[in-house]
């Protein structure tokens, strides 16, 4: 029997899955603490207290001073710092055991990690995307004269980071190279591939979108961030290629800006919505007959877009463009559950589109493929059986050091 921690779950951007293997480890008699940012601006997981959620589990955002400027890289910086303050807050209230902390920009884990430290809590870094790879290539383009000599400190940073984590979790074999290379000791490294809540997708199997029920015509989805790791001129190009009504759910400047492209443009079929409420994801999901994932080039093996999980969850064909060395490409192509092109081949994406949009029967195919990856890949006991294992094995290792 695993015995009881207090385990504190950070997560950043408050994702569907990290919550559910929070509430996991709760019915299991650990007492869990989930955290992460109300002011940051993603779509988000179930994060309301239920009726059913085991008394040692409790869930709290926490809010920023004043509203998150993604845009601005200075005050972006000193407000994740701020962040990491008000985790290292809770961190020293709650008293945790273990720290298993996802999707936090560096300078916010750096400052979780010394908190975690400074109580005695074993810290589990949950590599969700390698950030300083995306800083590396953004920051020497935006600013020429500091950008190399800042990304190189984001890299230092990261790497020593992971190097002094206790264990690190990566979502992709593609990242243990890199971590291998960079010091961390195989013996610190786990890899537990992301996955959707599946349970929270049920209503969805039966559900007809409005092109099948006669009432519309083909509809694609895209639902979630959009931003430098996209390609939001591929959503446009398609519009304007085929008679398919595309949504896309998402905020901020760069869905602004296509929304205003659109408009312009007279893109009629190309129409720009808020985020979509997690309790409504279901509905809006199951009601497309296409589901789409973007990922660019530069991005390809350092970023996962979990979004396709999600939408293999849902029992719908997913439309890709992303890179051939990205897991998601992987796991498309191994459950047989879209079709994909890579991210400079707007051609190849319209063509799938197309191919998609006048094929029912391959669209029907394709969604229960990957509805049947889904059922055979996302229950949570096993999942939250690798987690606690980990768990286990960081205090294993101190009596064997003993």
């Amino acid at each position: 029997m695993v015995r009881a921690r207090r385990i504190l779950v950070h997560d950043y951007s408050g994702h569907p899955f990290q919550v559910q293997l929070a509430r996991s480890l709760a019915r299991r008699g650990h007492e869990v603490l989930h955290l992460y940012s109300a002011s940051f601006q993603t779509p988000k997981g179930d994060l309301d207290t239920r009726p059913d959620d085991p008394p040692g589990f409790r869930i709290a955002g926490l809010s920023l001073s004043e509203p998150f400027q993604k845009s601005s890289f200075l005050k972006r910086r000193a407000q994740e710092i701020e962040f990491g303050r008000l985790v290292a807050s809770e961190i020293r209230r709650f008293r945790p055991d273990i720290v298993l902390s996802a999707n936090a920009p560096l300078d916010t884990q750096a400052v979780i990690h010394k908190a975690a430290r400074a109580c005695g809590a074993r810290f589990v870094f949950w590599l969700q995307d390698i950030y300083s790879e995306a800083i590396g290539r953004f920051l020497p383009a935006a600013f020429p004269l500091i950008g190399n000599a800042v990304a190189r400190r984001y890299q230092r940073l990261e790497f020593g980071l992971l190097r002094e984590s206790d264990h690190v979790v990566a979502i992709t074999d593609d990242f243990v190279s890199h971590l291998l290379v960079n010091g961390i000791t195989p013996g610190r490294v786990s890899v537990i591939e992301n996955w959707a809540p599946l349970d929270e997708m049920r209503s969805v199997e039966s559900k007809q979108s409005e092109s099948e029920s006669g009432n519309g015509p083909i509809r694609a989805v895209y639902a979630g961030t959009l931003g430098y790791k996209h390609n939001p001129d591929l959503l446009l190009q398609a519009a304007k290629a085929l008679p398919v009504t595309i949504d896309v759910h998402s905020e901020g400047a760069i869905a602004e800006n296509l929304a205003c492209r659109a408009t312009v443009e007279g893109v009629n079929n190309l129409r720009v919505k808020p985020w979509v409420p997690f309790a409504d994801l279901p509905d809006v999901l199951g009601g497309a007959d296409i589901l789409i994932a973007m990922i660019e080039e530069g991005a390809g093996a350092f970023c996962v877009p979990s979004k396709v999980l999600t939408y293999f969850g849902c029992g719908r064909p997913v439309l890709a463009s992303v890179p051939r060395n990205n897991l998601a490409r992987r796991l498309i192509e191994r459950a047989d559950a879209g079709l994909v092109s890579d991210p400079d081949d707007a051609a190849g994406f319209i063509y799938n589109l197309r191919k998609l949009a006048g094929d029912a029967d391959l669209r029907r195919r394709l969604g229960a493929n990957g509805h049947s990856y889904a059922r055979a890949h996302f229950a949570i006991e096993p999942i939250t059986d690798r987690f606690e294992a980990i768990f286990a094995g960081l205090y294993q290792m101190e009596k064997q050091v003993i």
